[in-house]
C-alpha cells in the first residue's frame, strides 16, 4: 500500500479554516472491568463508550475561528480525496494564540467531539 503525504490536509469547521499546518485526532473507547469469581482471578473486560477529541494549529489568517464553547461541524481531511476525512460535531474547548517578536502569529484550537464520528476510508 502506498503512503500518503499530509501536505494536502485541511480542517473545515463550518467552513475551511485557513492557515492550518497540522491536526490531531484521538478516537478512543473505554474498557470496563467485568471480572467476577468465575474468572478465577484473571481480569476480563467489555467495551464501554467511545469518544473523540483533538486539536489543530496553524498560522493566523483572519479572525479566530470561534469562541470557546462554540459548536461546529468539523471535517479533518487527510488529503483532498473525498473519502479520506473524519467528520462529526464538536465543541471548541480551547483557543491558544501565540506571538513573538521574531515569529509569526499562530492559533491552536482544542475540540471535544459530541456524538458519532464518521471515520475516514481509503
Amino acid at each position: 500500500m502506498a503512503h500518503i503525504s499530509g501536505k494536502a490536509g485541511q480542517v473545515d469547521a463550518a467552513a475551511e479554516v485557513t492557515g492550518v499546518k497540522s491536526w490531531t485526532l484521538d478516537y478512543t473507547a473505554d474498557t470496563l472491568e467485568s471480572t467476577d469469581f468465575a474468572d478465577a482471578g484473571v481480569k476480563t473486560y467489555v467495551v464501554g463508550g467511545s469518544g473523540w477529541s483533538g486539536s489543530f494549529e496553524g498560522l493566523k489568517d483572519g479572525a479566530p475561528l470561534a469562541l470557546a464553547g462554540a459548536s461546529v461541524a468539523i471535517a479533518l481531511k487527510e488529503t483532498q480525496t473525498a473519502t479520506q476525512k473524519w467528520t462529526g460535531s464538536a465543541f471548541i474547548t480551547g483557543i491558544h494564540a501565540s506571538t513573538s517578536a521574531d515569529g509569526i502569529v499562530t492559533y491552536a484550537y482544542d475540540f471535544q467531539g459530541t456524538g458519532a464520528l464518521t471515520v475516514a476510508t481509503a
